[in-house]
């Protein structure tokens, strides 16, 4: 039997990666754009571009997607607070109208934590919780080497029932303190409110266009305001983290996504924080880790899980 290969993609709130993978979990190529309003006009037209490159005819392969929301066992979005137009979505009913062939979808989180699990940091741990830290905050479990097959919508735990509005329409939750959707708010909110920061001065002034990463950059160069918002969103974060450990027990806390470039600021007051909440004897024996597969994650993850359910097609 020659390689096989298959359609593996993540479908997050910022942006849509779509890839040819094989059966070795090596990414042959690969296609983005940013999600913006119409994520299933995105996302098609990606899919139907590395379709047409990787063969003359779009190959009769399986197709496997990675989505920022609650995905039922039918293959549709139930709520995706971050891409609203997806909720309520029969997305794998569509994928396999549109090209013909077997589609897996699954929650972006749990598939990262599956692909991470499969070919990246959780290979030597049978019990892990992933984070993903990004637009939103997201979580998947794997317990004796297998992805579990529940929500594991970590980013909305509440940790504060008198806290802000999340997106999902709970209050209080992680996400709305520690994502970065959060930590912007909350960097926008001060400036608005006269604090002192040299973020006031960005954009020409207009300080409504920051991102995460500028805000980090701020932090690095000593800017009091941006410090102390990365801290009290690793707080927040690490409240979370405590809950899991205490809930969970497992060996690793594996952290993904793009906040992580903010480690030595705003990971590091994650961990200090949860190492003052959870159980001193279940803390001890955690790892919280840095994903080794980045964006690839939730990508190779769905590959693994089209492989395992059958759709491929060889060269």
């Amino acid at each position: 039997m020659g390689k096989r290969y298959c359609i593996a993609g993540d479908v997050g709130g910022t942006n849509i990666r779509i890839s040819l993978v094989d059966s070795e979990f090596r990414i042959v190529s690969k296609v983005k754009e940013p999600t913006g309003t119409e994520p299933l006009e995105v996302l098609f037209r990606l899919i139907d571009s590395l379709c047409a490159n990787a063969h003359e005819e779009p190959p009769a392969c399986g197709i496997g997607l990675a989505v920022a929301g609650v995905v039922d066992s039918s293959g549709t979005i139930l709520r995706s607070p971050n891409i609203r137009a997806l909720s309520g979505f029969a997305l794998r009913k569509e994928v396999r109208k549109r090209y013909g062939m077997s589609a897996v979808i699954e929650n972006d989180a749990n598939a990262a934590a599956y692909g991470e699990k499969i070919a990246g940091a959780g290979a030597d741990f049978g019990n892990f919780v992933m984070l993903t830290l990004g637009t939103g905050i997201g979580g998947g479990i794997v317990v004796n080497g297998r992805m579990l097959p529940v929500a594991a919508e970590i980013g909305h735990m509440t940790i504060n029932s008198s806290g802000p509005k999340c997106g999902c329409g709970n209050f209080g939750c992680v996400e709305s303190y520690a994502s970065a959707t959060a930590i912007i708010g909350s960097a926008v909110s001060a400036i608005e409110k006269g604090a002192s920061s040299i973020l006031r001065d960005s954009f020409q002034g207009n300080f409504y266009k920051i991102s995460s990463e500028d805000i980090y950059n701020a932090a690095l160069d000593g800017d009091a305001l941006a410090r102390s918002v990365l801290r009290e969103a690793g707080k927040a974060l690490g409240t979370g983290i405590a809950n899991m450990i205490n809930i969970m027990g497992p060996e690793a806390v594996i952290l993904t996504g793009g906040l992580l470039g903010a480690w030595n600021i705003y990971i590091d007051a994650a961990i200090a924080e949860a190492s003052k909440r959870a159980f001193p004897e279940l803390f001890a024996k955690v790892k919280i880790i840095p994903s080794a597969l980045g964006d690839d994650a939730g990508t190779l993850g769905m590959a693994a899980l089209v492989f395992e359910q059958g759709g491929w097609w060889t060269a």
